[in-house]
């Protein structure tokens, strides 16, 4: 088992993104990774000690443990509710797609 483990941080927001990699102690947690990252400072209107989290797509609590190339993600409230956005857009004859595109 390796001493070191490096994983990757991020968070967005509509307008900016932030993806860090940090290096931490083999079995150091979510909560601990997003500390190194340093994205409270990088965000400062945002609760991000708040936020929910996850690794790779999952949810994942803050003291879960980390494996070497975990990405800890940190999510944002919706501003709208994706499957709202659908049923406005087909009101008007549009696709999540066709929208995108245009």
């Amino acid at each position: 088992m390796a001493d070191r483990i490096s994983v990757e941080v991020v968070f967005a927001l509509p307008d900016r993104q932030l993806l860090s990699t940090v290096e931490l102690d083999a079995g150091a947690t979510v909560g601990e990774a997003i500390a190194e990252s340093r994205l409270t400072g990088q965000f400062p209107g945002e609760q991000i000690d708040s936020l929910p989290t996850g690794i790779w797509g999952r949810p994942a609590d803050r003291d879960q443990p980390l494996k070497d190339g975990d990405r800890v993600e940190i999510y944002r409230p919706l501003e709208i509710d994706p499957r709202d956005a659908r049923r406005r857009l087909a009101r008007i004859g549009k696709t999540m797609r066709t929208a995108r595109d245009a």
